[in-house]
């Protein structure tokens, strides 16, 4: 009995509701008042960014020249379906037969070069930073830098197992090392690192790069790898901040509105808190535009058997958050808290996922089976907008006109 119980495969979700948890709870309403700055998002929604053929349902949306001419939009189930793996721990994946060689935990410890180029990683550290051409050509060694449960394309290198986290979060000199690779991306981005706590700003080449990363948007990809890579290492509370400052960039201040769609379809949900999924997204429904279109928002018809009270169900899927609420919430995000706690899809579960959670809990588990999970670029790789991209030193908010900048591409 116990082997048919432990050959029983986990079933997968067959539609984006399936996949996304955020608004299933039964204390909606009190938490858009109640939400403290100590409810620190916990921490972290991919691969050889070159490679950007693989995938085969990316996001496409055409931008308009009009509110009223703006399409409809559809979530994508394969980034749903993805981040939802990811947020779950890969249910269905298979132990290694072979043990695994850390190879991700040595190269980190600066004793094995990453393959194929030969490269040690202090190599990068010390001398890569600021090489703004390399970084961006370069296509090696993003997988080696960020490491996950799933294969990418460069294969190489070699995908993390439970063990290996175990053993990367327990060896100081790996994550003091994986802290410094993640600033020198963040500055290739134009952000820079300001605590221990993940929080984040603007950096002094912030105009530059951030023209570069509305119009190079292979990029987003790297930062969606770069994001799981923090939850699995240790780093959950980092992915928040980084997130908020994206989507601030991208809707509110407009530098980089190229990234839209890449940041709520697929950034905010590396976020495994669903608490603070909700807080990104109210935060984000309050500046998107055309508002109609937004799409991430509380679905106005739930599943069947979700707990919550009928009358705060109504009042809010027909009323959009307050601003005052929103900063309330989205102003912890800023804030230092509790970020070695590692929580993971808080509050009440459904069903599917306290399976998941149970199935998940043994220690033995490793990612054996692994999945494509990486989002894709246009072929031609151009900017997926019609309007042109703005140029360093103008970034002024406009008006609010009609057709905001919409289409992403995912791999």
């Amino acid at each position: 009995m116990g082997n048919l119980l432990g050959n029983q495969r986990h079933r997968e979700p067959s539609t984006v509701e399936e996949c996304d948890s955020t608004w299933e709870t039964d204390s909606e309403s009190e938490e858009l008042q109640d939400h403290q700055p100590g409810d620190h998002i916990t921490e972290p929604r991919s691969g050889n960014e070159a490679d950007s053929k693989e995938g085969d349902e990316s996001i496409n949306i055409q931008n308009k020249d009009t509110r009223d001419s703006a399409p409809k939009l559809k979530r994508s189930f394969y980034a749903a379906k993805d981040l939802y793996k990811y947020r779950h721990s890969y249910p269905n994946s298979k132990e290694h037969r072979q043990p695994s060689e850390y190879r991700n935990l040595r190269f980190y410890l600066n004793t094995i070069p990453l393959v194929p180029d030969g490269i040690y990683i202090e190599e990068i550290l010390t001398k890569w930073k600021g090489d703004y051409e390399k970084l961006e050509h370069n296509h090696t060694y993003i997988q080696w830098l960020f490491p996950l449960r799933e294969q990418g394309l460069n294969f190489y290198a070699q995908e993390l197992t439970q063990a290996e986290i175990k053993e990367f979060q327990g060896t100081r000199e790996a994550k003091r090392r994986f802290l410094v690779a993640y600033t020198v991306m963040l500055d290739f981005f134009g952000i820079k690192l300001l605590d221990k706590n993940g929080t984040v700003a603007r950096a002094a080449n912030w105009q530059d790069r951030f023209q570069h990363l509305n119009e190079s948007q292979h990029n987003y990809l790297r930062i969606t790898r770069i994001l799981k890579s923090l939850g699995e290492l240790g780093f959950e509370s980092f992915k928040a901040p980084l997130v908020k400052l994206l989507l601030e960039e991208a809707l509110v201040e407009e530098t980089m509105p190229n990234m839209v769609h890449s940041v709520l379809e697929y950034f905010v949900y590396t976020i495994r808190n669903r608490k603070e999924r909700r807080v990104l997204l109210r935060f984000a429904q309050l500046h998107y535009q055309p508002p109609e279109h937004f799409i991430w928002g509380l679905p106005k018809k739930r599943k069947p058997g979700a707990k919550i009270n009928c009358t705060q169900e109504k009042n809010t899927a027909r009323s959009k958050p307050t601003r005052e609420a929103v900063a309330k919430n989205t102003a912890s995000l800023h804030t230092s808290g509790d970020s070695s706690t590692g929580k993971t899809e808080n509050n009440r579960s459904d069903k599917t996922e306290n399976e998941n959670q149970a199935k998940t809990a043994n220690p033995a588990s490793t990612d054996g089976q692994v999945f494509k999970t990486e989002e894709k670029s246009s072929k031609n790789g151009k900017p997926s907008v019609a309007n042109k991209p703005k140029q360093a030193n103008t970034f002024k908010k406009k008006p609010e006109q009609g057709g905001r900048v919409e289409k992403q591409n995912q791999k």
